[in-house]
């Protein structure tokens, strides 16, 4: 992949997507709490915070909040993330959010057992109601410039007018050069109401046509894209990669414009302790593959996905090998899911660390 240099664009990574509020119970249930910690977060936001707060880009995120206290909020704590909030579209609506409002995302992190559990709340947001008019897509891809978008399946699902927004600053993206990235991150209850997994899978194919970078899990590229993996388990756990490598060999014939596809490879023993690996393939290069890290210890798994997307980025951006972005994207995803939130509270000297094979022993 031919990526612009930093002198040639403003941004070095842009996101599209929704921000909502992330209301988190601790250790209790979402139904027993009486207090709940805030954080912001969002699938594709995620990974804009990551590269700005853990690796030091400049990065921003095209998104839409309604013009409220609960906005300007979620507006802060993106701030307070290093993320560039110049292509943040505020919306006005009435004062109880009859016509527009921001999303909230109440989100219990599971343990041993019990897995963790989501309750979103974002019928009618701003961001969903998004459209091209928005936003100067030649001003912000031609004369500001970003060496890379990133966007993904959890906004293409939002409404029925997403994925047109989504075409359309794709194809400005590429026109002038830029790399673009899609997670393909399939969430059963977003499409429920827009005609369920055919719906998806129609979206999903054509705005991968666009795509320079695929990245998914276990589930992703049968849910949304269709591709059957053999020998997965109902719960889409195995870390096998054979059928995983068939899978992405069907993807990239499919999709000649894909240069990279990488994906996650998770087994899950319990909520709590996971297997962790990861694959990537490149046209160029064929396939790399990490060893897994084995009872991974996980303390909020959200946003684990998003930081793998991250870590593998900032590799391809600094011009590393894809062997070295896969483990750089294994090692911030893990740490990730040590901490509570969606969003990394990891250092790149950490990350750096576990992904040259480094250990837990203490630093003082």
């Amino acid at each position: 992949m031919k990526i612009k240099p930093k002198s040639d664009a403003l941004f070095d990574e842009l996101s599209l997507g929704e921000v909502m509020l992330r209301l988190d119970p601790g250790d209790l249930r979402i139904r027993t709490a009486r207090n709940f910690s805030v954080w912001e977060g969002g699938g594709e936001y995620n990974v804009a915070r990551g590269l700005s707060k853990c690796f030091g880009l400049k990065t921003s995120v095209i998104t839409a909040l309604a013009d409220n206290q609960v906005g300007h909020l979620i507006n802060d704590l993106i701030l307070m993330g290093g993320v560039d909030t110049s292509n943040i579209h505020w919306a006005k609506g009435d004062s109880i959010g009859r016509s527009v409002r921001n999303g909230l995302n109440f989100t219990e992190r599971g343990f041993g057992v019990r897995g963790a559990v989501g309750v979103s709340d974002r019928g009618n947001t701003a961001a969903s109601q998004m459209a091209s008019s928005h936003f100067d897509w030649e001003e912000i891809f031609g004369k500001q410039g970003t060496r890379w978008l990133h966007t993904g399946g959890i906004f293409a699902g939002l409404s029925s007018t997403t994925p047109e927004l989504m075409e359309s600053a794709m194809s400005a993206a590429r026109k002038h050069g830029t790399i673009i990235s899609y997670d393909l991150n399939f969430r059963p209850s977003l499409w429920d109401g827009l005609g369920g997994r055919a719906t998806a899978q129609k979206v999903n194919k054509k705005l991968a046509s666009l795509v320079d970078v695929m990245i998914g899990n276990e589930e992703d590229f049968t849910e949304s894209l269709g591709f059957e993996v053999k020998g997965l388990d109902e719960n889409y756990s195995n870390l096998s990669t054979g059928p995983f490598k068939e899978m992405v060999e069907k993807v990239a014939a499919e999709y000649p414009n894909l240069q990279i596809i990488a994906t996650t490879l998770r087994k899950v023993h319990s909520a709590s302790d996971n297997d962790w690996g990861a694959i990537a393939w490149s046209r160029t290069d064929g396939f790399f593959e990490v060893p897994p890290l084995p009872n991974l210890e996980i303390f909020d798994r959200v946003g684990g996905g998003d930081s793998f997307a991250s870590g593998l980025i900032f590799g391809l951006l600094e011009g590393r090998s894809l062997l070295d972005s896969l483990k750089l994207g294994q090692a911030h995803g893990a740490i990730a899911m040590t901490t509570p939130g969606d969003t990394s509270m990891a250092t790149k000297s950490e990350v750096e660390k576990l992904a040259s094979g480094g250990s837990a022993r203490v630093i003082r």
